[in-house]
């Protein structure tokens, strides 16, 4: 496994050099900004995301102010509350996509950030999360969320600007050629690898999960 430095420089090669790829790296939120962000938020990018999730991002963007309206501002008490007559409601509204199955992951997603009150809440929970660690933030998302698997629970985490990474096809690439896996980890022990892969390159580079993940897709 090279050098994080290494890495950088394969990157900044690609992208016109080390500045202007500095320039392209996001900044996370701040642990203290992502726990000031209101639940309701936290909900709709969840919900947002769970609906992207193998459909043309486009129309689900189209249609999101419909979305809004149509799930109270994704109030997270009255769409955990959801009953049978506004959730039948909500399989014949046009203003979203009628997906009964995604429609019931914004009731139990609702129920999960409510859950989360009793912990902190969802900002605090969410945002922050240790980043060496983040493995087990999206075991958390997935096994207590809906429909949160797989990489809707990174993309809904980079949206809302929280540190994290995200598996797209360009960072699997180098961390196979990096020899840290040899295809899309979705193993617990190849998890694992990944993680351990990212803090050593946290470490050496001072950098969060969020700019190593981004210099690894523009290094291929």
């Amino acid at each position: 496994m090279r050098h994080f430095d290494e890495i950088f420089e394969i990157a900044a090669g690609r992208k016109g050099g080390p500045e202007a790829l500095d320039a392209l790296l996001p900044t996370p939120a701040s642990p203290q900004e992502l726990a000031n962000i209101p639940e309701d938020r936290w909900l709709a990018q969840l919900a947002r995301s769970v609906f992207q999730a193998g459909f043309n991002w486009k129309v689900i963007d189209a249609k999101w102010d419909g979305f809004e309206e149509a799930f109270h501002g994704f109030d997270v008490g009255r769409c955990a509350f959801m009953d049978d007559e506004a959730f039948d409601a909500l399989l014949s509204d046009t203003r979203i996509v009628r997906n009964g199955t995604k429609i019931a992951s914004v009731r139990d997603n609702a129920a999960f950030l409510l859950e989360l009150r009793e912990e902190g809440g969802a900002g605090k929970v969410l945002g922050g999360w240790p980043s060496d660690d983040f493995i087990g933030l999206l075991d958390l998302l997935k096994t207590r969320g809906a429909r949160l698997g797989g990489s809707t629970a990174q993309y809904a985490l980079r949206f809302m600007e929280r540190d994290s990474w995200i598996m797209s096809a360009d960072v699997v690439a180098r961390l196979v050629a990096e020899g840290v896996v040899d295809k899309t980890p979705t193993s617990k022990t190849a998890l694992r690898q990944v993680q351990a892969a990212f803090n050593t390159w946290m470490d050496q580079s001072g950098r969060g999960l969020t700019q190593v993940s981004r210099v690894l897709a523009m290094s291929v």
